[in-house]
């Protein structure tokens, strides 16, 4: 066998693999065992039949097609190993020659990251993220609190903006009552923009008792097709109307969600675990301006296969979420209206940042001569093993199997955000 490359141009390599008539025969001899008992040839018994029979009747590349499919992967990955070539998406193979008797000949056009130099990532100027804890953001985080601690409480009162509502309804299509639409005292906040546009507004004003006629058009973009941009009518009945209650702010109220026995001591603490989150979050927030700042500098076309290969890989991240969830990602797109192609559309903008951010992350790395010492690796493994409360032993396992290949890409990168970091000019 033998491994050549042909072309490079425009982030794509061409490869050529010749596979010897030997492995060629093999293959093919290892399709005859694994599939003759699905032929049934006169005179034989089934899967008794002698190769060269069955390739009498049916055709002497009867076998080439599985033959071929077991020798691809593997001369593949041999090939981008001999050829020191790093794939990015998935190849397009085209089988040249197959003979009997001669071999097999494939190419493949294999996309690699586009060749670059990244410049003036050294000290460029970003906009420092602010890490100061105010009074007002206290305040906000105490308000958050009371609101959790409400209580809703009914009130003998015309419905207003911002009230919670319990309601029966029923929809109608023209004179048809449509499925889905019926409800018992379903709560409703009032503004909450939950209903269909227009439905909680033509409920203002109506008291417990009342019984309200609200016509309202379903949006063009409905999950169901057959109510989607149709003209309705829900029969409401109010059963209750009801406003939040907030608890004092004072010492009592400390006491019931903290362990401080006043306001002033709850705030203080309140405060000191906001500088804490904050400064968290700000570093967070600081690294991100940094990579989106150096992204910038980046003056190099994309593949479209690379971003292609990005989406489908964000594509499967969001359908293991929702089946978390107990959903599809059939039954989402079902329930939004929408398609798949639409769903990758949204997904295509944060794919390309995303294969952004990776190739000047890779660049870094390499331009710096950034390096992870057994030391690093070792750190790495005790941090992981403390926050998920496992053993060394076990997380080690765990990144045993490609030599902490995956352990120490990952951790080269952080190094390489950290070396941007330290190198910014915040201003």
């Amino acid at each position: 066998m033998s491994y050549e490359i042909l072309k490079k141009e425009n982030s794509q390599v061409t490869l050529k693999v010749a596979v010897s008539e030997e492995a060629f025969q093999k293959a093919v001899q290892q399709a005859y065992n694994k599939s003759k008992s699905k032929f049934s040839i006169p005179g034989f018994r089934k899967g008794k039949a002698p190769k060269g029979i069955i390739e009498k009747h049916y055709g002497k590349g009867v076998f080439f097609e599985d033959a071929i499919n077991a020798l691809l992967p593997e001369y593949y990955e041999k090939a981008l190993e001999e050829l020191n070539v790093e794939p990015v998406a998935r190849p397009d193979i085209d089988i040249e020659e197959i003979e009997d008797g001669q071999g097999m000949v494939f190419t493949a056009v294999v996309t690699v990251a586009p060749e670059f130099e990244l410049k003036g990532y050294k000290g460029i100027e970003v906009e420092k993220v602010s890490t100061e804890v105010t009074d007002e953001m206290v305040e906000e985080e105490v308000e958050k609190t009371r609101n959790m601690n409400a209580r809703l409480v009914e009130v003998d009162r015309p419905v207003q903006d911002g009230d919670t509502t319990l309601i029966d309804y029923k929809g109608f299509v023209g004179e048809t009552q449509f499925e889905g639409g019926t409800a018992d005292n379903q709560e409703l906040v009032i503004g909450s923009n939950s209903f269909i546009p227009g439905f909680e507004a033509q409920l203002i004003g109506a008291s417990v008792g009342d019984d309200v006629k609200v016509a309202v058009t379903f949006p063009e973009t409905y999950h169901s097709e057959d109510l989607a941009g149709k003209d309705a009518v829900f029969m409401v009945k109010i059963n209750a109307v009801k406003v939040k209650e907030m608890p004092e702010l004072d010492d009592e109220f400390a006491k019931d969600v903290s362990e401080f026995d006043t306001l002033a001591e709850y705030k203080e603490n309140l405060k000191k675990e906001l500088e804490v989150s904050t400064k968290e979050s700000a570093e967070a927030a600081q690294r991100d301006r940094v990579i989106e700042a150096v992204c910038k500098l980046l003056e190099v076309e994309i593949p479209e296969k690379m971003i292609d290969a990005e989406v489908d890989g964000m594509l499967r991240d969001f359908d293991q979420q929702l089946q978390y969830q107990g959903l599809s990602l059939d039954q989402y797109v079902q329930f939004t209206g929408g398609k798949i192609d639409d769903l990758k559309t949204q997904m295509r903008g944060d794919a390309i940042e995303r294969v952004k951010t990776s190739l000047v992350i890779e660049k870094v790395v390499e331009q710096e001569a950034i390096e992870v010492s057994d030391a690093d690796v070792d750190a790495e493994i005790e941090r992981i093993a403390e926050s998920q409360k496992r053993s060394a032993d076990e997380v080690k396992k765990l990144f045993a199997s490609d030599d902490f290949e995956y352990l120490k890409t990952n951790l080269k990168s952080k190094k390489a955000v950290d070396f941007l970091v330290a190198e910014a000019k915040l201003v």
